[in-house]
């Protein structure tokens, strides 16, 4: 299938983009990457009927180290991320991230907006405690990515605001693990754990339509329990979805198989273990 027609608009500014979207009034859809986009517009899924083009805009595509943080910029391609070494929790995550051609022209904060259930960055922008810069009609506002993520491809975000920059808190410790089919599949299931000013974070993709903090496994380590103990509890507070790729058995059982893994790779929980 083809497309359904569609008008073309490059934006030169964040404030022209802002504007066409507002005036667009919910018909139009931002292209950045286009890794998920393209797609969903080649099935008509998604039939906007403006595009609006971000890639010539500039300032959008850095990588900067702040305080305790590093914000990536909306126009940062997964590549770019698996080659930078200020934040290596975002460098192994996007290494799980499709393949080399999705990686080149996918965007952070495209994966960001877009919310698949099943996507890495998501997951840790949960787990990290991320912010999203977000250039609305009405200005700038900051989002967390606890308040972000509400379905599957849904955020709070409305129709006209621009994602212009993401702000992963750098974490002391971390553990990233993936369980897919083959690599560059969609994850069936992500971990990741995240220790960040002495608390340890954990949360799981994949098994729900968002991303979902482990809060029972993170208690369990703060009284001082195992890997082992957490990853047990973690699969006991999940109600994971089954798909033709897995049940919800199935799935229960590998997310305790990847939070266990995600707290060694961390270094948490071992002690006991």
């Amino acid at each position: 299938m083809k497309p359904a027609a569609f008008d073309y608009v490059r934006a030169g500014s964040v404030e022209e983009t802002v504007s066409v979207l507002a005036e667009a009034a919910g018909d139009a859809k931002i292209l950045a990457g286009g890794q998920s986009l393209v797609p969903m517009m080649a099935l008509r899924l998604a039939r906007p009927t403006v595009l609006v083009d971000i890639n010539r805009i500039p300032d959008l595509d850095a990588v900067r180290r702040t305080d305790g943080a590093v914000e990536v910029g909306a126009l940062v391609r997964h590549r770019d991320l698996t080659d930078q070494t200020e934040h290596p929790l975002l460098a192994e995550a996007a290494r799980w991230i499709g393949h080399t051609a999705i990686r080149t022209r996918g965007t952070v904060a495209g994966s960001i907006a877009h919310a698949d259930p099943a996507a890495e960055l998501p997951v840790v922008a949960l787990a990290t405690g991320a912010t999203a810069t977000v250039i609305g009609p009405r200005g700038t506002r900051i989002v967390a990515a606890d308040d972000l993520f509400v379905g599957p491809l849904m955020t709070t975000l409305a129709d006209e605001d621009l994602v212009t920059a993401v702000r992963f808190p750098l974490p002391s410790r971390w553990g990233f693990a993936e369980f897919a089919r083959r690599h560059g599949d969609f994850a069936l299931v992500t971990a990741v754990t995240a220790e960040l000013d002495d608390a340890v974070r954990i949360v799981l993709g994949g098994i729900g339509p968002v991303p979902r903090r482990a809060t029972a496994a993170e208690a369990v380590l703060a009284a001082g329990g195992t890997a082992g103990d957490a990853a047990d509890a973690a699969a006991q507070e999940i109600d994971p979805t089954g798909d033709l790729h897995g049940s919800a058995a199935f799935r229960r059982a590998i997310a305790a198989e990847m939070v266990r893994r995600a707290l060694a790779g961390a270094g948490i929980g071992q002690g006991r273990a």
